[in-house]
């Protein structure tokens, strides 16, 4: 948790979202995450080829 999602859109025009993962319900680590996006809305996710995980800073 605390790691960081960035979907990247796969259409022209469209925003890439960007959020912070907050639950982890899959087993082991694995998905669905529910993230919280920097525009305030959350949703759960399971993440395709158009993603890719940030790990969270070690500060």
């Amino acid at each position: 948790m605390g790691d960081t999602l960035h979907v990247h859109s796969r259409s022209v025009g469209l925003k890439n979202l960007q959020g912070e993962i907050v639950e982890v319900r899959g087993a082991d680590g694995e998905p669905p995450y529910m993230v919280r996006f920097t525009d305030g809305h959350e949703g759960l996710v399971y993440p395709g080829p158009d993603c890719l995980i940030q790990p969270r800073s070690a500060d």
